[in-house]
Protein backbone atom coordinates (compact mmCIF):
# COMPACT_ATOMS: atom_id res chain seq x y z
CA UNK A 1 0.00 0.00 0.00
CA UNK A 2 1.24 3.67 -0.43
CA UNK A 3 -0.46 6.65 0.35
CA UNK A 4 -0.16 9.98 -1.88
CA UNK A 5 -0.57 13.28 -0.72
CA UNK A 6 -3.84 14.46 -3.27
CA UNK A 7 -5.40 18.07 -4.79
CA UNK A 8 -8.63 18.71 -6.06
CA UNK A 9 -9.29 21.39 -8.38
CA UNK A 10 -10.95 23.02 -5.91
CA UNK A 11 -7.87 23.45 -3.72
CA UNK A 12 -8.69 21.06 -1.07
CA UNK A 13 -5.14 18.63 -0.31
CA UNK A 14 -6.04 15.58 1.29
CA UNK A 15 -4.58 11.56 1.92
CA UNK A 16 -5.38 8.48 0.26
CA UNK A 17 -4.06 4.88 0.33
CA UNK A 18 -3.60 2.93 -2.85
CA UNK A 19 -1.97 -0.97 -3.87
CA UNK A 20 0.47 0.95 -6.29
CA UNK A 21 0.75 4.15 -8.59
CA UNK A 22 -0.82 2.48 -11.27
CA UNK A 23 -3.93 1.74 -8.77
CA UNK A 24 -4.04 5.39 -8.39
CA UNK A 25 -3.94 6.26 -12.25
CA UNK A 26 -6.51 3.28 -12.75
CA UNK A 27 -8.73 4.33 -10.11
CA UNK A 28 -8.54 8.43 -11.44
CA UNK A 29 -8.91 7.85 -14.81
CA UNK A 30 -12.11 6.00 -14.10
CA UNK A 31 -13.40 9.58 -11.95
CA UNK A 32 -13.32 7.14 -8.62
CA UNK A 33 -11.36 8.87 -6.78
CA UNK A 34 -12.55 12.08 -5.84
CA UNK A 35 -12.25 14.97 -3.28
CA UNK A 36 -14.02 14.27 0.40
CA UNK A 37 -14.77 18.19 0.42
CA UNK A 38 -16.39 19.09 -2.21
CA UNK A 39 -16.66 16.06 -4.52
CA UNK A 40 -14.60 17.16 -6.80
CA UNK A 41 -13.21 14.15 -9.63
CA UNK A 42 -10.22 16.82 -11.14
CA UNK A 43 -7.01 14.92 -8.60
CA UNK A 44 -3.73 15.22 -9.35
CA UNK A 45 -1.13 14.48 -6.64
CA UNK A 46 0.79 17.11 -4.61
CA UNK A 47 3.69 17.64 -3.62
CA UNK A 48 4.72 14.68 -0.62
CA UNK A 49 7.32 14.90 1.86
CA UNK A 50 8.77 12.05 3.21
CA UNK A 51 7.02 10.45 6.16
CA UNK A 52 9.58 11.60 9.22
CA UNK A 53 8.68 11.93 12.50
CA UNK A 54 8.24 15.60 13.73
CA UNK A 55 9.90 16.62 17.12
CA UNK A 56 8.03 16.23 20.01
CA UNK A 57 8.53 19.81 21.01
CA UNK A 58 6.73 21.09 17.49
CA UNK A 59 2.74 22.12 16.89
CA UNK A 60 0.55 20.32 14.37
CA UNK A 61 0.86 21.66 10.76
CA UNK A 62 -1.41 24.13 9.80
CA UNK A 63 -4.23 23.09 7.85
CA UNK A 64 -4.22 24.16 4.06
CA UNK A 65 -4.32 27.79 3.22
CA UNK A 66 -8.11 28.49 2.45
CA UNK A 67 -8.89 29.24 -1.22
CA UNK A 68 -10.85 32.33 -2.57
CA UNK A 69 -13.52 29.84 -2.98
CA UNK A 70 -13.66 28.92 1.15
CA UNK A 71 -13.66 32.98 2.23
CA UNK A 72 -16.60 32.98 -0.02
CA UNK A 73 -18.35 30.16 0.99
CA UNK A 74 -17.52 31.22 4.88
CA UNK A 75 -18.36 35.41 4.22
CA UNK A 76 -21.98 33.98 3.12
CA UNK A 77 -22.53 32.32 5.87
CA UNK A 78 -21.02 34.44 7.97
CA UNK A 79 -24.16 37.30 6.48
CA UNK A 80 -26.58 34.57 6.78
CA UNK A 81 -25.64 33.99 10.41
CA UNK A 82 -25.72 38.43 10.92
CA UNK A 83 -28.89 38.88 9.27
CA UNK A 84 -30.66 36.45 11.38
CA UNK A 85 -28.97 38.26 14.68
CA UNK A 86 -30.16 41.94 12.99
CA UNK A 87 -33.64 40.42 13.01
CA UNK A 88 -33.76 39.49 16.48
CA UNK A 89 -32.22 43.20 17.13
CA UNK A 90 -33.58 46.54 17.52
CA UNK A 91 -31.97 49.50 15.41
CA UNK A 92 -31.44 52.16 17.72
CA UNK A 93 -28.83 54.79 15.31
CA UNK A 94 -26.36 56.79 16.23
CA UNK A 95 -27.42 56.37 19.87
CA UNK A 96 -25.89 52.89 19.48
CA UNK A 97 -22.60 54.01 21.68
CA UNK A 98 -24.59 55.26 24.52
CA UNK A 99 -27.48 52.62 24.84
CA UNK A 100 -24.26 49.61 24.57
CA UNK A 101 -22.98 51.60 27.73
CA UNK A 102 -25.83 52.05 29.93
CA UNK A 103 -26.58 48.20 29.40
CA UNK A 104 -23.05 47.86 29.95
CA UNK A 105 -23.17 49.60 33.44
CA UNK A 106 -26.76 48.31 34.83
CA UNK A 107 -28.83 51.61 34.01
CA UNK A 108 -30.74 49.85 31.17
CA UNK A 109 -31.90 46.86 30.68
CA UNK A 110 -29.64 44.44 28.55
CA UNK A 111 -30.64 43.45 24.72
CA UNK A 112 -29.93 42.97 21.17
CA UNK A 113 -29.47 46.05 20.09
CA UNK A 114 -27.41 47.35 16.66
CA UNK A 115 -26.43 50.86 15.11
CA UNK A 116 -23.91 53.42 14.12
CA UNK A 117 -21.00 54.41 16.26
CA UNK A 118 -17.87 55.88 14.52
CA UNK A 119 -14.42 54.02 14.78
CA UNK A 120 -13.11 55.90 18.01
CA UNK A 121 -16.40 55.30 19.93
CA UNK A 122 -15.90 51.79 19.25
CA UNK A 123 -12.63 51.94 20.54
CA UNK A 124 -13.80 53.78 23.89
CA UNK A 125 -16.40 51.20 24.48
CA UNK A 126 -14.30 47.89 24.12
CA UNK A 127 -11.79 49.69 25.99
CA UNK A 128 -14.25 50.24 28.77
CA UNK A 129 -15.13 46.16 28.58
CA UNK A 130 -18.35 47.24 26.63
CA UNK A 131 -18.67 43.63 24.93
CA UNK A 132 -19.66 45.01 21.00
CA UNK A 133 -18.66 43.50 17.73
CA UNK A 134 -18.48 44.72 14.19
CA UNK A 135 -21.14 43.76 11.66
CA UNK A 136 -19.11 42.35 9.00
CA UNK A 137 -22.06 42.97 5.90
CA UNK A 138 -22.92 46.63 5.78
CA UNK A 139 -26.29 47.74 7.64
CA UNK A 140 -29.07 49.50 5.42
CA UNK A 141 -31.01 51.67 8.26
CA UNK A 142 -34.49 50.98 8.36
CA UNK A 143 -35.75 54.73 7.48
CA UNK A 144 -33.71 53.88 3.68
CA UNK A 145 -34.93 51.10 2.78
CA UNK A 146 -37.75 50.91 0.31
Amino acid sequence: MIVFDLRCAGGHVFEAWFGSSAGFEDQRARSLVRCPVCDNADIEKSVMAPNVGAKGNRRDTPAAKPTPHDAQALMARLAEAQAAMIDKSEWVGRAFPDRARAMHLGEETAAPIHGETTLAEARELVEEGVPVAPLLVPVVPPSARN
